[in-house]
């Protein structure tokens, strides 16, 4: 049939060539802000680069093309020799590449490194989430490692490489690695003390041979893994290789891959260790959950920083889309209720990623060790719980607003709006879920003072810009004055720190129609409980414009 029935008109041109981080003005300023100024220049010019490539047509390609094809369980090569490996679309190597060069695995240490790395985490996980894990594990698994030096010396390198070298072999042979974890099993899930894995002691130091399974292990083809089991003295860390050193491979049976929801791209596996599975331990025996806790408290920061990322992603799209559609008349950005609902999304991303950046920040205050170290230390204690929480949290209901702002096209999967959505509960429940994270941030306010005056402190340096956040505040105070039956009101108490933390920094380094629409949606009881229902008198056109991708 030759003919046509219809020309076809009146459709928003795809979201593709343009700089993922200078169109981002919240990120930008966040970069700006908490950056020493002698490292802003050559910091520019990396997240310049990484946005444009984030942007283009090319690694958008790649990661569709890492979720359609996803990644494949191969237990046995063609001579039925165990082999225990995941083959992955070559997107998947190539987005991996590209960001393990760009330094995602590299902040420990780097002068401003936290920073850096989270904005190129929040500018690499845009056009794919799923390769954030492998990324996010190895960064994390830093600090863990340095609880045991000799196992540092080796394996924090090869980990905080910008080499990204596929395929397994020894430590020693390889110029970059990645890292991962498996903690939960079956039987316990988020109680890991009532993990059953063991851990018998071998004639050397420090070695052992581990005996049971693991219900979740991200990224399987990762290097290294760390992994708690129970040894003599009760729950201890250990470093899993995959290779060990003279090249052989080490017991780790991946049984089966798991059919996700959504983070299609990266695999997630059921491990079993069989008696013979040789394991290095981390710290001492008996401190497993003390020495890992570091690297959950890490990725738990990279949850929010990759929710932030969904959330900016979702909304440029939602803005893009509007500005070049139009119905009734007109385009749908000028359209007064469509405005609100586009200014609201902007507002909920724009308050993660302050949220996120201020904790990079502070990772970066407390791995310099001045004089702020242990104030900055307190703070992350009680807050990355809260943030984790919060911004986790409001990712689902934002993404899918967004959706909805494409009406019938944002529910088709070309659209790319179906993948950010089936991505967002993501963040939410891995490294301990809603509830997890709410009673850490109670467990974080009893361990002493210092942790909640860290906390004031922060939201107090905006004391007295805005009347309905001192009102917050004030109303904050009550609450944490009295902890009886807070087990039961710890999600409500952690939802309001958040939001007083949110609208603090706002006042402070968001332009004034940024803090003003927070404050009065947010705190001042002028806003709806769906997105879209802000005071028609603020100023939403400035917040939409500033959401904004030009292309």
């Amino acid at each position: 049939m030759s003919g046509s029935t219809h020309t076809v008109t009146n459709q928003a041109p795809p979201l593709v060539g343009y700089d993922v981080f200078t169109s981002d003005r919240a990120l930008v300023e966040a970069v700006e802000r908490h950056l020493a100024p002698e490292l802003l220049a050559q910091a520019r010019e990396e997240l310049v680069l990484l946005g444009r490539a984030s942007g283009s047509e090319q690694v958008r390609e790649w990661g569709e093309l890492a979720n359609a094809f996803p990644p494949r369980l191969r237990t046995h090569d063609r001579y039925g020799v165990r082999i225990d490996e995941v083959e992955f679309h070559p997107a998947w190597h190539r987005l991996l590449g590209r960001s393990v060069g760009a330094g995602l695995t590299d902040a420990w240490g780097r002068p401003g490194g936290h920073v850096r790395r989270a904005a190129g985490f929040l500018v690499a996980s845009q056009p794919e989430a799923g390769h954030g894990c492998p990324l996010s594990m190895t960064h994390a698994a830093v600090p863990a490692l340095r609880a045991e030096p000799e196992l540092a010396e080796v394996w924090e390198p090869a980990a905080t490489s910008h080499v990204y070298e596929r395929g397994l072999a020894p430590v020693a042979e390889k110029a970059g690695v990645l890292l991962g974890m498996a903690m939960t099993e079956k039987q316990g899930g988020s109680d890991v003390r009532a993990n059953t894995t063991e851990a018998r002691p071998l004639a050397a130091d420090g070695e052992y041979v581990l005996t049971g399974h693991k219900w979740f292990c991200s990224a399987p083809m990762s290097d290294a893994f760390l992994v708690l089991a129970q040894a003599p003295a009760g729950l201890t860390c250990f470093l899993v290789p995959r290779v060990l050193a003279d090249g052989s491979r080490n017991a780790f049976a991946l049984q089966r891959l798991k059919d996700k929801l959504g983070n299609r791209s990266n695999a997630s596996a059921e491990v079993e260790f069989d008696g013979t599975t040789w394991a290095r331990r981390v710290g001492e025996e008996g401190r497993g959950i003390h020495v890992i806790m570091d690297m959950v408290a890490a990725t738990r920061l990279d949850c929010v920083l990759g929710s932030a990322a969904l959330m900016r992603q979702a909304v440029a799209q939602a803005v893009h889309h509007c500005a070049y559609r139009e119905a009734f008349g007109g385009p749908l950005i000028d359209k007064p209720l469509m405005r609100n609902v586009l200014a609201d999304l902007a507002l909920e991303s724009e308050a993660a990623t302050a949220l996120g950046m201020r904790l990079a920040a502070a990772y970066d205050a407390a791995d310099a060790g001045g004089s702020d170290a242990e104030q900055e230390r307190a703070f992350l204690r009680m807050t990355v719980p809260v943030a984790k929480y919060w911004v986790t949290k409001r990712c689902t209901p934002m993404v899918a607003e967004a959706l909805e702002c494409l009406g019938g096209n944002g529910y088709v999967e070309e659209s790319g709006l179906p993948r950010l959505l089936r991505e967002s509960p993501l963040n939410s429940v891995w490294e301990g879920s809603g509830n997890v994270q709410a009673l850490d941030a109670v467990r974080a306010l009893r361990t002493g003072p210092a942790v909640l005056d860290a906390f004031l402190r922060e939201v107090g340096a905006a004391r007295g810009a805005d009347h309905r956040l001192d009102r917050a505040i004030r109303g904050l105070l009550v609450e944490l004055a009295d902890l009886e039956g807070i087990e039961a009101r710890a999600r409500r108490l952690v939802e309001r720190m958040a939001l007083v933390l949110q609208a603090s920094l706002l006042v402070r380094w968001a332009p004034p129609e940024v803090a003003d629409a927070f404050c009065a949606g947010r705190l001042g009881g002028d806003g709806g409980t769906a997105f879209g229902t802000l005071p028609h008198t603020l100023d939403l056109r400035a917040l939409v414009e500033r959401a904004r991708v030009a292309v």
